[in-house]
């Protein structure tokens, strides 16, 4: 007989009923997030005090996520659970309400981000969910976390806050390095067409231009009339350049790029861009630094900019990964 996940979470639910034999407090706090963005900033912080794992892995679109009995099962062994909010993890809602029952599970969105730095859509969300794209304000996780982890292991505050400190720079360098980046494009090309409005936060805070083929959520369905919409704009902004995404089927960038060349205007794909994953686990692009570096990197060269050396603070980053332009090398 099929388990359901109803069943799973009542099972889970009874099981922590049922006191535990507390553990030594030096022991790893164990953390599942939801999605790679919120986990590395996690496991940047917690060192070694802290262990986490990602529930979505690279190139898994998060508004369509569905959790898996083996899901559930890993978060109810963690300790605590980050999830972005906003209704990003749609279709998780009502499996993290459960578990908010149950053990700390934060919503680090709406936790750590001021309301006025929302953008708001005429969409489902009502909330565009992708606050990731802008760092000044994703930085902003950085303290929540601080204070979430210590609250749950003290002996390890000083670290916290220390890694915490530390990492803040790091975002603040390469949040200074994306604005000039970005701001070396012509300012005529200074427009980024994706598969889908991921890229509203970025395009506010860099100030770039973006439109995306798609609304806020893939569960959107894409119409010939927004593809021949694009084309227009593409065409008559004499656009060089459009982006697919790591998460999204590329057959509507294509459509685009196809209409485009009916009206006479040949534009290329500028390159993979992460949205709503990060690359894989090991690699540059599996860390949130590396998805921004990344994503402006190919954004500024394919739309005509040139961006310029790394900033000093991120000299250790850009070491570990082999980034040859930072400042010192």
């Amino acid at each position: 007989m099929r388990t359901t996940l109803p069943t799973l979470l009542a099972g889970a639910l009874a099981t922590l009923a049922i006191p535990a034999q507390a553990e030594p407090e030096s022991q790893p706090l164990e953390v599942m997030a939801t999605i790679a963005m919120i986990g590395n900033v996690a496991q940047q912080v917690g060192g070694e005090c802290v262990e986490v794992t990602n529930m979505m892995g690279p190139g898994v679109d998060p508004h369509l996520y569905q959790a898996s009995a083996g899901d559930v099962n890993a978060l109810q062994q963690a300790d605590m659970i980050l999830y972005a909010g906003y209704s990003l993890e749609g279709q998780l809602g009502d499996v993290l309400e459960r578990f908010g029952q149950m053990k700390p599970t934060v919503a680090m969105a709406p936790e750590s981000i001021d309301p006025g730095d929302l953008i708001t859509v005429q969409d489902i969300y009502g909330i565009d969910p992708h606050l990731w794209m802008d760092v000044g304000l994703w930085s902003n996780l950085v303290p929540t976390l601080v204070a979430q982890f210590s609250e749950q292991r003290p002996d390890c505050a000083d670290t916290f806050e220390a890694n915490g400190e530390a990492y803040r720079d790091e975002l603040q360098a390469l949040d200074g390095w994306i604005e000039e980046s970005v701001a070396s494009i012509p300012e005529q090309q200074r427009i980024m067409v994706t598969a889908h409005d991921a890229f509203n936060y970025y395009g506010r805070a860099y100030d770039i231009e973006v439109a995306g083929i798609q609304g806020i959520s893939t569960e959107t369905e894409t119409g010939v009339a927004d593809i021949r919409d694009m084309a227009n704009v593409v065409s008559e902004r004499n656009v060089p350049a459009i982006f697919i995404e790591s998460t999204i089927n590329p057959r509507t960038v294509q459509a685009v790029i196809d209409a485009a060349r009916q009206q006479g205007h040949e534009v290329e794909i500028g390159g993979e861009l992460y949205s709503d994953a990060m690359g894989e686990s090991g690699t540059m692009g599996g860390t949130y630094i590396g998805m921004l570096y990344t994503n402006t990197t190919r954004i500024v060269k394919a739309l005509g900019g040139e961006t310029p050396p790394l900033p000093a603070a991120l000299g250790d980053w850009a070491q570990q990964w082999q980034v040859g332009d930072a400042a010192g090398q």
